[in-house]
């Protein structure tokens, strides 16, 4: 029997832009373990070129700004499938259009629709899918490895991923209610993917980030997928309400001996 024993279970995952997505890495993850993969795009043009990359699969259509959306997308669903055995919640949006500011002249309306996006989407995902989840099924979202640290270039998005993790609790406490089911958060470092891309600075970021991991290699989305396979299996069922640090020990090594040694110079 494979580890994860995931083999026929249905799994629902949010957020494939393209092949660079941490969603689209767990996808190909739950599929090697022979689960039935099933995914939710926010528009009719983002299914069409996902379908390329993903042909074969069941496609549907949501955008979780639009709560109606995710409520139809619920009724859809259980038309075809009866029971979901886990979701994954891989979306996160802000607004760098108007450039790098500073945190105290952040926008009303970009840091609103960061968390309508980013971290209410979470709940009312939840709330839709809760008759058709099964009682022991799990849901999993992708947060950051740390919020306490103001890093520049990540901006209002930290304060809103503080607020995904605090949510991970509360659902599970909410959903403890009357069912088994299970809340959890990847919190990963930085990642090269295309989201990620669109951070203003994010080339230096990444290059400084590598260096501070303790391999001195920059994480990637198959690690960080393989993390939450193993949160959507059973074998974790004694994990609920906790945030898994996937860093590669980035957190620990801010006194780097070298970095340090080398800013020391100028």
């Amino acid at each position: 029997m494979d580890f994860l024993d995931i083999a026929d279970k249905t799994f629902l995952v949010f957020g494939v832009a393209n092949r660079k997505s941490v969603a689209f890495s767990v996808g190909e993850v739950l599929s090697q373990g022979k689960a039935n993969v099933i995914y939710s795009v926010r528009s009719a043009a983002r299914k069409e070129s996902v379908a390329r990359i993903l042909p074969d699969t069941d496609i549907f259509v949501c955008d979780v700004e639009r709560e109606q959306e995710i409520r139809k997308l619920a009724e859809d669903v259980s038309k075809k499938y009866p029971k979901i055995h886990g979701i994954v919640h891989s979306i996160a949006f802000a607004n760098y259009e108007g450039g790098l500011k500073p945190f105290h002249e952040t926008k009303r309306e970009d840091f609103l629709q960061s968390i309508d996006i980013s971290c209410y989407s979470l709940i009312a995902i939840a709330n839709a899918f809760k008759d058709l989840l099964d009682g022991k099924a799990s849901v999993v979202t992708i947060s950051i490895s740390t919020t306490k640290m103001a890093a520049e270039p990540y901006g209002f998005m930290a304060p809103v991923k503080a607020a995904l993790d605090s949510t991970i609790c509360f659902l599970a406490k909410s959903f403890s209610a009357f069912s088994q089911v299970r809340f959890n958060s990847v919190n990963a470092g930085p990642l090269k993917t295309s989201a990620s891309a669109g951070i203003p600075g994010s080339v230096n970021y990444y290059l400084y980030t590598e260096k501070l991991t303790l391999r001195k290699k920059i994480l990637t989305a198959q690690e960080v997928a393989n993390t939450v396979a193993f949160l959507l299996s059973e074998r974790s069922s004694g994990i609920n309400a906790q945030g898994i640090i996937v860093d590669a020990g980035m957190s620990i090594n801010y006194f780097d001996k070298d970095i340090i040694k080398k800013a020391t110079k100028f």
